[in-house]
């Protein structure tokens, strides 16, 4: 044991000796696990990390799920698992000291203001203005932005918006961070076929954003967003499950409570090639996970969003089908905003209203195809739509 992992698995121990994870108050328990260093292992010190090899996160990860700890990713997606490495690898320190640790602890939950009504797949073609004014400095931004996971719950948005319309698309966009809370932000819901309303539109109208809530610098906005948006697919789709984990795991729990007579040979060789390909999905991302910690990305990572959204789809659909005539119940379509991402849904009915937006957020299973196509296997770019 080398001593970058022994001081991980001593600060894991001291957590969990001084917090207990079933009396504890969750924001509580991560703000011990930010300031032990436990938040993100690979960032700097200080910065709710160890500067350790990001391998050594699998440990704090497994430790704390063994011991029933709090998660706080579904309750914060945007600020956990897209915004921290973004404000890490972009923020200037007093960013840094400003943001980090009240995403970890869900105190300041973030979303994400990049797609637009006419710049969802195409995002560089975005819309959104930011004008710099003259004697402030603060950039004021107009626009509207859709599919906001979370925006009725955030503090805090990623904003991409367009500072020289003169410039080439990918070129002349900045990033900002934009309060939530401002003058000007107005959130709207979006009602989904669950019922609920997880996603918004965001319409911005002379919101009024501080130079020292910029990313980056100005005109780089494209640059500093292929880092959320590189983390945002494997957020959704890369997670490493449990052999047998996840969505498949209700799969078998239906099937499992059937009637005997009910268990017929054609449906069990379907939930036996839906749990090899769930099975090959969760192997290709745990290597896909140790490739990236040991600094050699792969092509595995590319293909992870775009696995987890279509199987989950046809995992849900054999659910229903399992379920018979109660596969088509519902309790109730009433619109509700919920407190979480609904990535991690498992009642069945609902999950598989839900999983309807799989294939569509984070970049639809089109794009994906094409960026797998054009940038792992080499082929040949589209043509421009201008001929």
């Amino acid at each position: 044991m080398n001593g970058d992992e022994q001081l991980v698995k001593d600060r894991v121990a001291k957590l969990l000796a001084d917090y207990d994870p079933e009396t504890t108050d969750p924001a509580a328990f991560w703000g011990a696990q930010f300031d032990l260093g436990l938040a993100w292992v690979r960032f700097p010190a200080g910065r709710g990390g160890l500067g350790v090899s990001p391998w050594l996160q699998g440990i704090v990860d497994a430790a704390l799920r063994d011991a029933g700890a709090p998660t706080n990713y579904f309750r914060n997606p945007l600020g956990v698992g897209m915004g921290a490495p973004t404000i890490v690898a972009y923020g200037t320190p007093e960013q840094q000291e400003r943001w980090l640790r009240r995403a970890f602890t869900c105190e300041e939950v973030w979303c994400q203001l990049f797609s637009e009504p006419d710049a969802g797949s195409d995002l560089a073609s975005l819309s959104c203005r930011a004008v710099r004014d003259g004697d402030s400095g603060d950039w004021v931004v107009n626009g509207q932005k859709a599919w906001t996971t979370l925006a009725h719950r955030a503090r805090w948005g990623l904003l991409m918006a367009r500072t020289d319309p003169a410039a080439e698309k990918h070129h002349g966009i900045t990033y900002f961070v934009l309060d939530m809370t401002a003058p000007g932000v107005e959130v709207r819901p979006i009602r989904q076929l669950t019922g609920d309303a997880e996603f918004n539109e965001v319409f911005i109208t002379d919101a009024r954003v501080p130079d020292d809530q910029r990313l980056g610098p100005v005109g780089e906005g494209w640059r500093v967003a292929i880092t959320t948006l590189m983390t945002e697919r494997v957020s959704i789709g890369g997670a490493v499950l449990p052999r047998g984990g996840g969505p498949i795991a209700e799969a078998v729990r239906i099937w499992r409570a059937l009637p005997a007579e009910d268990r017929d040979l054609a449906r069990r060789d379907r939930l036996m090639d839906l749990w090899v390909e769930a099975e090959a999905t969760r192997l290709t991302n745990l290597r896909a996970q140790q490739r990236q910690h040991a600094g050699i990305p792969g092509p595995e990572g590319s293909t992870a969003k775009l696995s987890f959204a279509e199987l989950n789809q046809r995992i849900y659909d054999f659910c229903l089908d399992l379920l018979g005539p109660e596969g088509m119940r519902y309790d109730s379509y009433e619109m509700h905003q919920p407190e979480e991402a609904g990535w991690n849904e498992r009642e069945v009915h609902k999950a598989y209203l839900r999983s309807r937006a799989n294939s569509i957020e984070g970049g639809t299973s089109e794009i994906l195809r094409n960026v797998l196509a054009e940038r792992v296997l080499g082929l040949p770019h589209d043509p421009p739509a201008n001929g």
